[in-house]
């Protein structure tokens, strides 16, 4: 009886072993293929080359930074954490999985780390919350997503430099406020001086021109007085000047930091990486359009893009096919166009000479319409030079054969190049006399008159120029006059370049015109729903595209150009000329400057030391080296960047290389598992037991068990 149990649970044995030996064996089998496979991978090959490269060398520096850093990688997964489970892309049974394993983190890091992490958790998601809040709370943001899904990206950037404009301007307002006007109101010891003091001869004509009881308003530089706060460190004088100078370095803060991200974020992904084709056409379509007049409009905005991709491939192909006398005959036609561009700008500065000397010039016994014409005769100038130049200047550079995007640039430059120094030219011509009866308040009224007119001529050029215009190609689309003027398009570089002038007049008049950046901001502020009742209800989306607009890195330069050309001027106005002896807060002192002389004198002993030694050329050295040192550690920290950025480019381009590698292996396992059930098989069996052998030796690892149980249903 024992004899054959024993035999019986030998068998069983036996047979567990075999299974077991024979899972065993299989799993070591797959084990050492995904092994072989894994060495075989790209990545793999080429960290081992580089090991290689690195032990010859006698170093040990690995080529991706996750293997250096190996918490690189946990941080990335950290991230994830924050999110709640319900927002994670993930079906239920992950969600479900995540919520356990946050559940095990809990138990296993103790209460106290538990309630750190989740208070860690709660203060993330509260600041992405109130993030979201705020930028739904941004004006206006509804009428740029409208504009954006109609016009482009192009015209959003437009309005949103626009709004960052109005934000800079509100900004200066507050210091303006609070170092100059605030103090003038409050300690004012003249209390028959009212902000508004209207008399019999004041008429509708001062307020265009910005005489009479505008001039004796806080609006420009003679209505302040050092007597309205007379102390020795606290005076009109010393805070008149502080706003200024704050203003201007607030100023350049700003747009110094606007122009270094938006350049960093475009040599970054601009210039350094090509956007193909493929690109554009698999990548550049938005799923979240929902409407169908939008979809259409996208669909056209690729059409176009792609067109632009083409017309400058079919531009270098040109280019590279041209020979030497037609390079000669390029250069020729290119330097006749440069010489006629100066021909222009030279005209155009000696018409605002001219406008300047018979504004200087006027009788005070003409017609009122007249006077008013000779006041504003150089505005008139300068805005009709700059509104008829730029498009002479794109039309030029059509006949250059530039590509479209030089065509773009050089259009650009020399409509800065107008504007500024067509600002430059009136402003020099424009010196006051010193010996002039309150000079300071004749330069600020020039200021004055030019903000005031360029808001009158973005009125009239919408609502007498572009509004007649839509009208009748709508009405008589088939007449010639329709078909000559065609539909109006938002032209984007030309509409920046008038921002950057009524920002530039605004930072020139600033120190004699003290509400000018409340006028300016009011300015903006009309400007933009006008500028959107332009774009809206006049113009038409452009066939070709602005490449610059989407990044703002063109337009905060231009900008930075009017500040510093803002700086010179009024450098120069407050360097070279004295203060008025007949108005103004500054009337006694030689200079501008003078006035910190006397708070500096009153100050205890080491705090005058102290100042002195901080203006003196003794204190230049330390600080020429702390800038040393801190302009290396920058740039210590970019070369680093620099190299990371390198090696994840390597990364992403090993593990591509990966995907195609197991792609391709994939596709040949599927090719020998399909040659594998076509071929013929040979089946032998015995009765005792069952053992099958396939004679394909190309059969994959595991495949014969699988096969032979289907062959045979007795095994």
């Amino acid at each position: 009886f024992v004899h054959p149990m024993c035999n019986s649970v030998w068998l069983f044995l036996s047979y567990c072993f075999e299974s077991c030996s024979s899972t065993v064996t299989d799993e070591l089998c797959v084990n050492n293929y995904q092994t072989e496979i894994f060495n075989q991978l790209p990545s793999s090959l080429a960290r081992r080359r580089s090991l290689n490269y690195h032990q010859d060398r006698g170093t040990t520096e690995t080529s991706h930074p996750v293997e250096k850093y190996p918490g690189l990688a946990g941080e990335a997964r950290d991230k994830a954490t924050t999110q709640p489970i319900r927002s994670l892309p993930v079906c239920m049974q992950r969600k479900r999985e995540a919520r356990d394993l946050r559940h095990l983190q809990t138990d296993t890091v103790g209460r106290w780390e538990s309630w750190k992490r989740n208070q860690s958790i709660n203060r993330k998601r509260l600041g992405e919350q109130v993030g979201e809040a705020m930028a739904r709370l941004l004006p206006w943001s509804s009428i740029l997503h409208t504009i954006e899904g109609r016009f482009g990206v192009g015209v959003k950037a437009y309005f949103v430099f626009l709004r960052y404009l109005l934000y800079l301007n509100l900004l200066l307002c507050l210091v303006i406020g609070g170092t100059i006007l605030i103090p003038t109101a409050v300690y004012d010891s003249n209390g028959d001086r009212g902000l508004l003091r209207f008399e019999g001869n004041d008429s509708v004509l001062d307020f265009f021109v910005g005489s009479g009881f505008l001039e004796r308003s806080p609006v420009f530089y003679g209505f302040y007085a050092r007597s309205s706060l007379d102390l020795l460190c606290l005076n009109t004088p010393l805070l008149f000047l502080l706003g200024t100078l704050t203003v201007l370095i607030l100023s350049l803060v700003m747009v110094v930091r606007r122009t270094v991200v938006g350049y960093k974020h475009t040599w970054l992904l601009g210039n350094r990486y090509n956007i193909h084709m493929s690109y554009k056409v698999f990548c550049g379509w938005d799923f979240c359009i929902q409407d169908p007049e939008v979809a259409d409009l996208k669909r056209s905005f690729i059409r176009n893009e792609l067109k632009l991709y083409l017309e400058e491939e079919r531009f270098q192909q040109r280019e590279a096919r041209r020979t030497l006398g037609q390079w000669a005959h390029l250069y020729s036609l290119r330097g006749l166009l440069h010489f006629l561009v100066l021909v222009l700008l030279g005209g155009a500065f000696c018409l605002i000479y001219y406008a300047t000397m018979a504004s200087k010039a006027e009788r005070n016994g003409d017609y009122l319409i007249l006077r008013l014409l000779l006041h504003y005769l150089p505005p008139i100038v300068i805005t009709l030079v700059n509104f008829f130049l730029p498009h002479v200047f794109r039309h030029i550079s059509s006949f250059e054969d530039y590509s479209l995007t030089t065509q773009v640039n050089a259009t650009l430059v020399r409509s800065i190049f107008l504007k500024l120094a067509s600002l430059g030219i009136y402003l020099f011509f424009l010196l006051p006399n010193s010996q002039q009866e309150c000079w300071e308040n004749q330069f600020g009224k020039e200021m004055y008159k030019l903000s005031v007119f360029d808001f009158l001529a973005c009125f009239c050029n919408t609502f007498f120029i572009a509004y007649p215009r839509k009208w009748f190609v709508d009405r008589y689309p088939s007449s010639w006059l329709a078909r000559l003027s065609g539909k109006q398009h938002f032209l984007i570089p030309f509409n920046v370049l008038d921002l950057v002038y009524s920002q530039t007049v605004t930072w020139v008049g600033l120190f004699y015109c003290p509400m000018l950046p409340f006028i300016e901001t009011v300015k903006l502020m009309a400007v933009f729903y006008i500028k959107k009742l332009t774009v809206l209800q006049f113009c038409v989306p452009a066939q070709r595209m602005f490449r610059a607009s989407s990044s703002s890195v063109l337009f905060h330069f231009m900008l930075l150009l009017g500040l510093i050309m803002a700086v010179i001027t009024l450098g120069i106005t407050l360097h070279q000329f004295e203060p008025s002896s007949s108005c103004g807060p500054f009337v006694g002192s030689a200079t501008v400057f003078n006035v910190t002389a006397v708070c500096v004198d009153s100050l205890p002993g080491p705090a005058q030391s102290t100042l002195r030694y901080l203006s003196s050329e003794a204190f230049v050295l330390p600080l020429i080296l702390a800038q040393i040192v801190v302009l290396t550690s920058f740039e210590s920290r970019r070369r680093a960047n620099g190299k990371a950025i390198e090696r994840l480019k390597d990364m992403l381009v090993m593990s591509t290389s990966d995907k195609h590698f197991l792609l391709k292996q994939h596709t040949l396992s599927l090719r020998r598992q399909k040659k594998t059930f076509k071929a013929p098989t040979t089946v032998s069996g015995t009765r005792e037991g069952s053992s099958t052998t396939m004679k394909d030796p190309s059969a994959g690892i595991g495949e014969d068990s699988h096969i032979a149980q289907l062959k045979d249903p007795s095994a």
